[in-house]
C-alpha cells in the first residue's frame, strides 16, 4: 500500500503501482480539481459513517469516516473506492472542520474505512514529525544548494540531526527550542555525535 502526497495523485502514478502489483491510497487536492470535485459531489449525505473521537496531544479530534465504490464513471486507473474523511478538531475551544477525500485502489472488501482511515492518519503522522519539520524549522524549501550531491547530503545531516534530538531528549522534544540551544552550545553538539545510544 502506498500513501502519498497530493503531488503525486496521477493517473501515472497510479497506473505504475498497480502495474508493479502494489495499491495506492491518494489524496487529490488543487492538482486534480476536477477528480476532487467530482468526489466531493457524491451522494455523501446517504452514506453511513463511523466515528471516534481522539484526545491526544491537548486536542480533540473528531474523526468522521464514510466511503463508497466508486462509481464506474469516475476515470482514475484502478480505483476501487473513495473515501470522505471529516476532521472535526477542537483547540482551546476553537473548532476547525477539514473534509479531505481519498481514493483508494483497493476494495471496501479488503479495506475498511477504519483502516484506510489509520492509514492517512499514519500517512500524516510521517509528514508532521519529518516533512513539516524539515520544511519548518530547517526551511529546506528555500535553501540554496543545488548542485551535485549537496541537496541529498543537506537532507542527511537535517534528518541525523533531528534523529539525534530524538533520540537523545524524547519524541516530545522541541526540534526549534532544541535546535536554538544547541547553535548556542556548540561542544553539547558534538557531545550528542559521540555520546553512545540510550
Amino acid at each position: 500500500m502506498v500513501s502519498a502526497d497530493a503531488m503525486h495523485t496521477q493517473t501515472g502514478t497510479a497506473q505504475w503501482i498497480r502495474d508493479q502489483g502494489g495499491h495506492y491510497l491518494l489524496t487529490p487536492l488543487d492538482n486534480q480539481k476536477t477528480l476532487r470535485k467530482t468526489l466531493k459531489a457524491l451522494p455523501w449525505k446517504n452514506v453511513p459513517s463511523t466515528s471516534w473521537i481522539d484526545t491526544s496531544h491537548g486536542r480533540r479530534v473528531r474523526r468522521t469516516v464514510k466511503a463508497l465504490d466508486v462509481p464506474k464513471w469516475v476515470d482514475f486507473p484502478g480505483s476501487a473506492q473513495v473515501v470522505q474523511v471529516r476532521r472535526t478538531r477542537t483547540v482551546n475551544g476553537r473548532k476547525r472542520v477539514e473534509v479531505v477525500y481519498l481514493i483508494c485502489s483497493l476494495p471496501m472488501t479488503d479495506a475498511q474505512p477504519e483502516a484506510v482511515a489509520a492509514w492517512v492518519q499514519g500517512h500524516w503522522g510521517i509528514e508532521n514529525r519529518l516533512h513539516w519539520v524539515r520544511d519548518v524549522i530547517f526551511d529546506e524549501d528555500r535553501h540554496q544548494l543545488s548542485t551535485r550531491n549537496g541537496p541529498q547530503v543537506m537532507a542527511t545531516l537535517r534528518n541525523l540531526a533531528i534523529s539525534l534530538i530524538r533520540l537523545f531528549h524524547g519524541t516530545g522534544t522541541s526540534i526549534a527550542s532544541t535546535t536554538r540551544s544547541l547553535s548556542r552550545q556548540p561542544k553539547r553538539a558534538i557531545s550528542l555525535l559521540t555520546q553512545p545510544t540510550p
